[in-house]
Order: structure tokens, then sequence, then C-alpha cells
């Protein structure tokens, strides 16, 4: 009875994500690459000093909390001088070679010493099972560690809008890419009250506000809006008051031409 029930509640998560009401700005990406995990605010080959806030995204798959499973998510680990696991059958290991983000952060501040290092990014379902989404390694070199400065000190709570740039002309369909600092991420399926999910507010003068939530988890969205002026910020909607605004981003200018 256990089994079946539990089956019930996978197959309604299932549905409540297909029967999500899907805005027609939303479109598909121009290219249709497979999910992947990828770092936001670094390169291969990057140089950094210590503590340093290291962003994540991902691409084709929403982010959850392990509370419970709900398809097409996962939660980030990082894996620091790690290879992809041989297996992806066994749950990742807690250690501080594979580091689990399961409250649905989309972030982590770095304290590493001077040295190389190289760092993967690696979704898994609430088991800690690894999912076929992931990223390239990336190669890092740490030229100091400061010391001085608290890592805390980087982890200041909101929100900001990642890409495009304010002012840039963009033509649809284009890629927006939000973050979430010190708050976390997660399908609306799960109601956790310290978890939320992005909304984007977009404004064109004369016309009404659009709202698109995006209630799988995702942290960015392919968008195709008729041409136009807009102002455009995220929100984050808390998952256990819908109604609850978290967090903002502040407002970004968007040209959009065909």
């Amino acid at each position: 009875m256990k089994h079946l029930f539990a089956l019930l509640a996978v197959a309604a998560l299932s549905t409540a994500v297909q029967a999500a009401t899907e805005h027609p700005w939303i479109s598909s990406p121009l290219r249709m690459q497979q999910p992947e995990s990828y770092f936001t605010n670094l390169k291969d080959g990057a140089s950094i000093e210590t503590p340093f806030l290291l962003k994540f995204g991902v691409s084709r798959y929403g982010i959850a909390t392990i509370d419970q499973p709900v398809p097409k998510t996962g939660h980030h680990h990082l894996l620091v001088n790690r290879d992809l696991p041989l297996d992806f059958t066994q749950p990742l290991p807690f250690n501080d070679q594979y580091i689990h983000f399961g409250r649905g952060q989309i972030e982590t501040v770095l304290t590493f010493k001077p040295g190389t290092y190289t760092l993967r990014l690696l979704l898994a379902d609430n088991k800690h099972i690894p999912l076929f989404v992931y990223s390239k390694p990336l190669r890092l070199t740490v030229t100091k560690k400061n010391e001085d400065i608290d890592p805390k000190s980087l982890l200041k709570p909101g929100l900001a809008i990642l890409s495009p740039a304010s002012g840039e002309t963009v033509s649809g369909p284009f890629r927006m890419v939000f973050h979430a600092s010190a708050l976390n991420v997660s399908h609306s399926a799960i109601a956790d009250k310290r978890a939320g999910h992005f909304r984007i507010v977009a404004e064109r003068t004369g016309n009404p506000v659009e709202r698109i939530e995006l209630s799988n988890g995702a942290t960015e969205a392919w968008l195709k809006p008729p041409p136009g002026d807009y102002k455009v910020k995220v929100e984050l909607l808390s998952n256990a008051e819908p109604r609850e605004v978290m967090a903002a981003s502040d407002s970004i200018d968007l040209h959009v031409t065909h």
C-alpha cells in the first residue's frame, strides 16, 4: 500500500509539472542541447582570490530540495578535484570533494588555499543519486586567500538578472538567467517555507504587466516577447505562501526586436 501511495504521489507531481500553465512568451532554446549545469560567474582557466562567491546555473532542468522526488528536478553538487562518478546508480558521498546543496542553494563561497583546482557541477535527485546533468570541468587557480575577509560577508540575500544586461537589444528567443543569493530555489510542489521559485515581471508602456511564473524551479528561461521596450525584474515567490514575494531584483531595461 505504501508503494502504491508513493507511485500515486510521483504521478501527481508529474501531472502537476505537465499541467503547469506555460506563458505564450516561453520559447524553446535555439539549440536543443541536453540538460546541463554550469558556472555563471567563472570560466575555465580563471584565476581568483578567495573567499569567492561561486554561482551555479542549470539549463532545461529545475532545482528542488531533497524533501521529496519531483520529475525533471535535482539539486547541485560541487565536485572538487573529482571526475564524474563511474556508477550513476549509487548516491554521492558526503565529504569535502562532494559538496551537497540539498536545500536548493545555487551558490557557495569558495575558501580554497592558493593552488590549482578542478571543479565540476553535478545534479542529483532527492536521494543523491546523480542525474545525467552536469557541467564541463573548470580549471581554476587560487592566487591568494584573504584571511581578513569573512566568507559569510559575501552572502547577502537578494536577486539579480545575470543576463541579458540592462540596456541590451535582444531578439527573440533569448535566454534570461537569474540568480538568488543567500536564498533557496525549489520546485513549487515542495511547500518549503525556506525556498521559493522565480517569477518574471515585464512591463511595456501601454500594455498589461506580464507575469511569468517558473514553478518548476528553473533558474533561466528562453523568452520571445513582442517587440518593444521593457522594464523587467524577477521575484522569488514563497513555496509555502504562494502570494508572498520573498525578494525582488532591480529592474533592467531591454529593447526587444523581431
